[in-house]
């Protein structure tokens, strides 16, 4: 039988109701105010949505949001016995470094656009959603993994290629770095003698 996803709505309330340090601060601050967490959460989204438009560390801010979470989670689902999870994560990471090297190089321009940041942070929200259609498969599915099996035998024949100098590099050095002891060894016995 397929596995049907929850409603967002209803993962969002068991995931505001889950024990861990951000909801455990969202059940104080709903003890405190009387107002409801689902509520209270909506209302850090707003003000952390208006700090990206216009805030200082919007970029940092991004960035942290953009890992912070994922490794934790990542984590979680190194430590656990489903592969689903590690499926998810691995999937997440692929796409987040190919955004990364793709950002690396458009970067310049595209933070001078007006809410670059916020429409950054919700793709990687996108990206990172616990839902089997988010952002990271999808990109994954249509984008990366049909280039990665086109090119797959030359990326193969060039990283062999590169481990094959590298080892020659480390080769050579490990040569030459024996050849200096020995030359400082013996010009140190003979400076002895000398003396």
């Amino acid at each position: 039988m397929p596995k049907v996803d929850k409603p967002i709505k209803e993962k969002l309330i068991e995931f505001l109701n889950s024990k861990n340090y951000f909801t455990d601060g969202l059940a104080f601050a709903e003890e405190k105010t009387g107002v409801n967490r689902l509520y209270l959460f909506g209302g850090c989204v707003a003000v952390l949505s208006l700090y990206l438009v216009v805030g200082y560390a919007s970029g940092f801010i991004v960035a942290l949001l953009g890992f912070l979470y994922p490794a934790y989670a990542s984590v979680k689902a190194i430590e656990s016995n489903e592969k689903e999870d590690d499926t998810q994560w691995l999937t997440y990471w692929v796409v987040y470094s190919a955004f990364n090297i793709g950002e690396f190089f458009s970067d310049m321009f595209l933070s001078w656009f007006p809410l670059y940041f916020l429409f950054k942070c919700m793709f990687l929200c996108w990206c990172m959603a616990p839902f089997s259609w988010n952002g990271s498969e999808f990109i994954y599915r249509r984008f990366i993994q049909p280039f990665v099996l086109k090119h797959q035998g030359e990326a193969e024949q060039l990283l062999a290629q590169a481990t094959q100098a590298a080892k020659g590099i480390y080769d050579k050095a490990e040569v030459e770095v024996k050849k200096a002891a020995m030359d400082h060894v013996l010009n140190n016995e003979e400076d002895e003698k000398d003396k």
